[in-house]
């Protein structure tokens, strides 16, 4: 379902539009101003806000104007106007000359106050992001927002320095239902509803001696533990002022060589809301889903069709080697293009902005990237969403190739039609492989609900292969670790048969060593990550086997 007025993506039953917050159900949703020090005042249908008395909200600022603004009724819900004050009225940074519509989460400034607009949320139900920018501060009681100047002492009045976003998801996001966001390093924290009301405390305005105070009156004697592992967390990532993150810790050669490298294109961010407001939502109605869903689906029975012929090579066009390389990594690039656009556009479709993309290298090969982060705001299926965007892509451009090249007949045409498929689809069991930290891997976190799934899971197959002990985890951290090695052994024996399946024709237009060298190593590039997890574990339960069976013997001799 998506909105009527921005066109984003609304829950079913949404009384408002999480993005524009537009009413949806015939009446406005109840909202609140919100001042700066966190108090909530009930919009009614008619108010006036000024210094001077007899105003319905009065504020004593001089910046304020006597009779600075007013709240009307208008078609929709309420609208703010200006009534004649001298600094004028700015409504989401822009001043308004006329009646202009008041929507959920919009910020006003009359004269240097700030003020929010917010709709009330049970609080089952996730909030709005709360972001302070670098160089602003917060203060923080029930939700209130207003940026004020940043004057503590970290340590004797701990306070949480700027350039951070704060959100509450569902109740269905289970117990650590807050993300913290860190904007200098884009670094995400889940919290609990315990830590989130902590963190709510650290704006600077109490000393330590307040805050284990009140966090024993919260929580009772495990207050000051709970306090002391936030700050200490918090310092660590260097999210409280005057402290310094831990350095990371110094990597070899070998892992410099193949950490990614990032180009950041900054006009790409914008150019995904762009995209979506000319057209692209339409992809996002059901209708069209419904149709490319089909699409998907009979498109991979055209690519088992075009295989089981056996007319199209991998990696050949026409009996050239060279052109079915070149038509391969041609149609690799545009692929993955069109994979990181349908990120964007799911972020889009979500209210939520792209703010990094650009180019990646990895290993020396070059990859589109779109940073898809902020979706950790969003609550878990909506998560899941964007995350399926991406191979949902490869597996309709995929289908719709292969169709293409199974109308047409012998020649060129569907031999490059064959290469542009398999690479579609080839990018697709990439993207799925919840052994790399992919698309499929997030979707199965977020479907298990299990953090760190793959560290935890990698850790107990290891320390379960090398014999040691290991604490003890939900049986789902075990399972994953044993799918995702089955999942990786059963795409290297599919990649095996079907080079197999191609050996004898290449080696008619090719050399064969030079055939078997370039089967091989897929071979190793595919099986390497199986080798990686299972070698090491055996590798070091060896290792101690030896260890043991020498320590006896040297025993004894110094016995002697």
């Amino acid at each position: 379902m998506l909105c009527v007025y921005c066109r984003r993506q609304v829950r079913q039953g949404a009384d408002s539009c999480d993005a524009c917050g537009a009413a949806l159900t015939g009446g406005a949703a109840p909202c609140d101003l919100l001042l700066h020090d966190g108090t909530r005042v009930p919009l009614v249908d008619s108010m006036t806000i000024g210094r001077a008395p007899g105003n319905t909200l009065r504020i004593a600022d001089p910046t304020v104007s006597r009779h600075h603004a007013r709240i009307v009724p208008s078609g929709d819900g309420l609208a703010l106007e200006d009534a004649g004050s001298s600094f004028g009225t700015v409504l989401n940074g822009e001043r308004i000359a006329a009646s202009t519509p008041l929507r959920d989460g919009a910020t006003i400034k009359l004269g240097n106050v700030r003020l929010g607009v917010e709709r009330r949320r049970p609080q089952r139900a996730a909030g709005r992001t709360m972001v302070v920018r670098a160089g602003a501060s917060l203060m923080l009681s029930s939700g209130g927002r207003s940026e004020i100047e940043a004057t503590s002492e970290h340590g004797l009045r701990p306070r949480v320095r700027s350039g951070w976003a704060l959100k509450r998801l569902d109740a269905s996001d289970g117990e650590e239902r807050y993300v913290l966001k860190d904007l200098r390093k884009r670094d995400y924290v889940r919290l609990s509803e315990t830590d989130a009301g902590l963190f709510r405390l650290l704006d600077g305005r109490r000393t330590m001696v307040e805050l284990v105070g009140e966090s024993e009156r919260r929580l009772g004697e495990r207050g000051p533990a709970r306090l002391a592992g936030l700050l200490a967390d918090l310092a660590e990532r260097g999210l409280l002022d005057g402290s310094v993150p831990s350095p990371e810790a110094p990597s070899g050669r070998l892992r410099r060589l193949v950490r990614p490298r990032e180009l950041s294109v900054r006009w790409l961010g914008p150019l995904f809301d762009r995209a979506y407001s000319a057209g692209g939502f339409v992809l996002f109605t059901r209708p069209v889903a419904v149709v490319l869903i089909l699409l998907a689906s009979i498109g991979l029975a055209a690519f088992a069709l075009l295989v089981a012929d056996g007319g199209a090579l991998p990696f050949a066009v026409e009996g050239s080697l060279g052109l079915g390389a070149l038509a391969f990594v041609l149609g690799r690039l545009v692929l993955v293009s069109a994979h990181e656009l349908a990120h964007g556009l799911a972020m889009a479709s979500f209210g939520r902005s792209v703010t990094r993309a650009g180019l990646k290298l990895t290993m020396g090969l070059p990859y589109a990237f779109v940073d898809t982060s902020d979706a950790w705001f969003e609550p878990r299926r909506r998560r899941i969403a964007i995350s399926l965007a991406g191979p949902g892509s490869d597996a309709v451009l995929g289908g719709a190739i292969a169709l293409a090249g199974l109308s047409l007949g012998p020649g060129a045409a569907r031999d490059i039609c064959f290469q542009i498929a398999l690479g579609a689809y080839v990018g697709l069991f990439y993207s799925l492989n919840p052994l790399l930290d992919r698309d499929g891997y997030h979707v199965l976190v977020d479907l298990l609900r299990e953090p760190n799934l793959r560290r935890r899971s990698r850790e107990r197959i290891g320390h379960g292969l090398a014999g040691r002990t290991s604490e003890p985890t939900r049986r789902a951290v075990t399972l994953y670790g044993v799918a995702a090695l089955a999942w990786a052994v059963a795409g290297t024996a599919f990649a095996v048969l079907m080079s197999l399946r191609f050996a004898e024709p290449l080696a008619q237009i090719a050399p064969p060593p030079a055939v078997w060298v370039l089967m091989a190593a897929a071979y190793a590039g595919l099986s390497a990550p199986v080798l990686l997890a299972i070698g090491r574990p055996l590798l070091e339960r060896l290792r101690a086997r030896r260890r043991d069976s020498r320590a006896p013997a040297a025993g004894l001799e110094v016995g002697v």
